[in-house]
């Protein structure tokens, strides 16, 4: 067994790594949240709650990504579930490999780029004006939450995919037959084999998913026009636009705790969920 200061040792270079460039810049954050803005932006040390009792201002901006990364969140479930099912289950061993590939393509390409082109798809000039040439008239996709959502989802799909296709390539086909053998149904071992089994790698995904939605802002940036804020985009103008880092720090240190809360409630209530599983077995 390894010694105490053995284990330190090893430990320690991560440990200073993951101080320096995590905790170290969330504590100045917190503390630039009980400051002021200066005469000409940026910060100037006090004490007072004052940029806390003005989080109401951005009411909006918290409902909206409150709302829309659960929402996206579960939409790029819906989407990647059957897809990662069927790379795992479904595709031959000669096509897996190249779907994959497929699938990772995107993440060649910049965001930006590829947020770009869902601009000109959900345009006046894309979905919309082929809605035009068959009667169906006055639809507006880009600008709106739909559009936001639509981005999200193609955006993040890769990243939800990945954790259920590695948990499911690694199920164990004779359960399935096991299951086959005993009477079940295919939908019937699909709920009560497939899906448990698949479960860590939904929780790992939508955790992915949901954590960097909760700080994104390119996508509602751009498909949103402005009109769809997230916390994001508030922190942009907050500390690059009208340089009130006090009151962005605030905005921040608020958004942290949401997170820090959501994703406790939450792996909470996955654990009880495993132990529940575990207790009455899969069949």
């Amino acid at each position: 067994m390894q010694s105490y200061s053995t284990r330190l040792f090893l430990l320690a270079p991560a440990t200073v790594w993951f101080a320096a460039m995590l905790v170290l810049p969330l504590i100045v954050v917190f503390v630039f949240s009980f400051g002021e803005r200066a005469a000409a932006g940026g910060y100037v040390p006090a004490l007072t709650l004052a940029q806390y009792a003005n989080l109401p201002a951005r009411f909006t901006a918290f409902k909206n990504t409150m709302t829309l990364a659960p929402l996206g969140t579960l939409a790029a479930l819906i989407v990647a579930y059957p897809l990662a099912y069927f790379l795992a289950v479904r595709a031959s061993p000669k096509w897996r490999t190249i779907l994959l590939v497929m699938v990772i393509v995107p993440f060649w390409t910049s965001i930006l780029i590829r947020t770009y082109a869902w601009i000109f798809i959900l345009g006046g000039r894309g979905i919309p004006n082929l809605l035009d040439m068959i009667g169906i008239e006055g639809v507006r996709l880009i600008n709106t939450p739909l559009a936001v959502l639509v981005g999200i989802i193609y955006g993040y799909l890769p990243l939800m995919v990945f954790p259920i296709y590695v948990s499911l390539e690694k199920l164990d086909k004779r359960l399935l037959e096991a299951s086959a053998d005993l009477g079940a149904r295919p939908w019937r071992s699909f709920l009560q084999v497939t899906l448990p089994l698949s479960l860590p790698g939904m929780a790992t995904g939508c955790m992915l998913v949901f954590i960097l939605l909760m700080g994104e802002f390119l996508i509602p940036a751009m498909l949103g026009g402005g009109k769809v804020f997230f916390v994001g985009n508030a922190l942009v103008d907050l500390f690059l636009q009208s340089r009130n880092w006090a009151y962005g720090s605030a905005v921040a240190t608020t958004l942290v705790v949401v997170m820090l809360v959501t994703v406790t409630l939450y792996m909470r209530l996955m654990s009880r969920g495993a132990n529940q599983r575990d207790d009455v077995g899969i069949f």
